[in-house]
C-alpha cells in the first residue's frame, strides 16, 4: 500500500485494549501510537509506539518500535536490578563458602527471592506491558493488510 493509504487508515483513529485508549497521532514522518492513561488509578506500565513507514519501491515498509513511557519507567529498572543484584550477590555468597556452612539457608533465600521476584515481574510484563505491544502490533498490521 502506498504511504497516504496507511496513514488515512491509522490517523486520528482511536484503539481499546484492556479498556484503555490510545491514540494515533502523526509526528515528524512517523505515526506514534499514545496510551491515554490520565483517569488510570491503577499502577500500569505502558508503551508508547511509533510507526515508521519507508517508502521501499511500489511497497511500504512498516517498522514497528515500541518503548516504555519514560514515566513508567523506573519501576520495572529498579526491580529488575535489584533481583540482579541480589541474585549475583547470592551466587558469589554460594562462591564463596560452598553452598555449606551457618550463612546457608540465607544464601538459598536470597537465591529464591531474587529468582521469584523477577519471575512474577516477568508474568506480569507479559500480562500487561507486553500484551499493549502484542495487541496494536495486530491491530497495525490488520488496518495495513491490503
Amino acid at each position: 500500500m502506498a504511504i497516504d493509504d496507511i496513514k488515512s487508515r491509522l490517523l486520528g483513529k482511536h484503539v481499546q485494549i484492556h479498556k484503555l485508549d490510545f491514540e494515533i497521532l502523526e509526528e515528524d514522518d512517523t505515526l506514534k501510537i499514545i496510551p491515554h492513561a490520565e483517569q488510570e488509578t491503577a499502577v500500569k506500565t505502558l508503551p508508547v509506539t511509533r510507526v515508521e513507514l519507508v517508502k521501499n519501491d511500489s511497497k511500504t515498509n512498516i517498522k514497528i518500535r515500541c518503548k516504555i513511557r519514560e514515566i513508567d519507567s523506573g519501576g520495572p529498572y529498579l526491580l529488575v536490578s535489584f533481583s540482579l543484584f541480589m541474585f549475583i550477590g547470592s551466587i558469589v555468597a554460594f562462591l564463596g563458602t560452598g553452598g555449606k556452612g551457618e550463612y546457608a539457608s540465607l544464601i538459598y533465600t536470597m537465591l529464591a527471592i531474587s529468582v521469584g521476584m523477577f519471575t512474577i515481574f516477568w508474568i506480569r510484563m507479559e500480562q500487561g506491558y507486553f500484551d499493549y505491544v502484542r495487541k496494536i502490533r495486530e491491530y497495525v498490521k490488520k488496518q495495513c493488510a491490503v
